[in-house]
């Protein structure tokens, strides 16, 4: 079975803690805050993308990867992660640019 966007949401979480990122905010879409960092996460089970400003993260499902991307190319996102979770294991597929900006 594939996970829901609710499913997604407590990954996403785990995974930024796990990390060592504070958490902060409820839903689908939160921020984590780490040292000068503020990423905005998104949990989504659809490809779906709007504006985006600044640092963005999206944690989805394995098979939505490909769609998500090519709508972050078309929209010229660069400063935008993807983390696609696949059961209990999860992989970055995609980071920004740079040393300095990385998740």
């Amino acid at each position: 079975m594939e996970p829901t966007s609710a499913d997604l949401a407590r990954r996403a979480r785990s995974i930024f803690d796990q990390l060592g990122y504070d958490v902060v905010g409820d839903g689908r879409e939160f921020r984590a805050e780490r040292d000068w960092k503020s990423v905005r996460v998104r949990a989504t089970a659809e490809p779906a993308v709007d504006a985006i400003e600044g640092l963005c993260c999206f944690v989805t499902r394995s098979d939505v990867v490909d769609q998500l991307e090519r709508r972050l190319e078309g929209l010229g996102v660069d400063e935008c992660a993807i983390i696609a979770v696949d059961g209990e294991d999860h992989e970055v597929v995609r980071a920004p640019p740079g040393p300095a900006s990385a998740i």
